[in-house]
């Protein structure tokens, strides 16, 4: 659970924590980092996979804790997750017989959608999560 929470909690909380300054003031400027729907409490029906559920639920809760502290510096700023997907990676293996073929993203094919949610983002969209098709994920 400890590593869970290094690579997906702590992990992205620092690299805003130290990208802030950074983002530009004068134009829309978007701190992203890589979510999951499986963070989403309302839409846990699954249950298992306790560590990596939480510790993306702490992210969303971060992302979103973090979008209001960095709309008060930033005007221009936008901090959001984004879930890719079931992608055909070694972390779906275990998976994959379960998810429909059609629904089972090549990594290239997620990496495009994800631009397209982010070039289609919109200032109060800072704090949400999207999913890899530009819908909202309820908390």
């Amino acid at each position: 659970m400890q590593e869970y929470f290094l690579i997906n909690t702590i992990g992205p909380a620092l690299c805003a924590k130290y990208s802030a300054s950074l983002l530009n003031k004068d134009s829309q400027s978007i701190y992203a980092v890589l979510s999951a729907r499986v963070g989403s409490i309302s839409d846990n029906r699954l249950g298992g996979w306790y560590g990596y559920r939480a510790s993306k639920a702490a992210l969303n809760m971060f992302l979103k804790t973090y979008s209001i502290e960095l709309g008060r510096n930033n005007q221009s700023a936008i901090a959001v997750g984004l879930h890719p997907g079931t992608v055909d990676t070694s972390l779906s293996k275990p998976f994959q017989s379960r998810v429909p073929k059609a629904q089972l993203l090549i990594p290239e094919c997620a990496a495009q959608y994800i631009l397209s949610v982010l070039e289609n983002l919109k200032i109060n969209d800072s704090g949400a999560i999207f999913a890899w098709d530009g819908t909202k994920i309820l908390p």
